[in-house]
């Protein structure tokens, strides 16, 4: 199912809150891996709070739906997209 930015960014505003294992391409054969919390979600991006190294990431959206960022629920495992 094709997803459009509206319905990725409902979905993550839906998930605030829920720990999550996120998979991130950096670059050229670069992939950082690390598991955190939806802390907050904007217009454009969202920040993700990683416990481990007491920081905040941000991701867009549009990260999401190219596939540059995968996203699943820590919880049940499911893929959000």
């Amino acid at each position: 199912m094709a997803h459009s930015l509206e319905t990725i960014r409902e979905l993550v505003r839906l998930h605030k809150g829920d720990r999550i294992y996120y998979r991130a391409t950096n670059g050229r054969r670069k992939v950082e891996e690390r598991n955190g919390i939806i802390q907050e979600t904007y217009p454009s991006l969202f920040t993700v709070y990683i416990e481990s190294q007491q920081s905040t990431v941000s991701f867009s959206y549009a990260d999401l739906l190219t596939r540059e960022v995968e996203v699943q629920l820590e919880s049940s495992g499911e893929n959000l997209f």
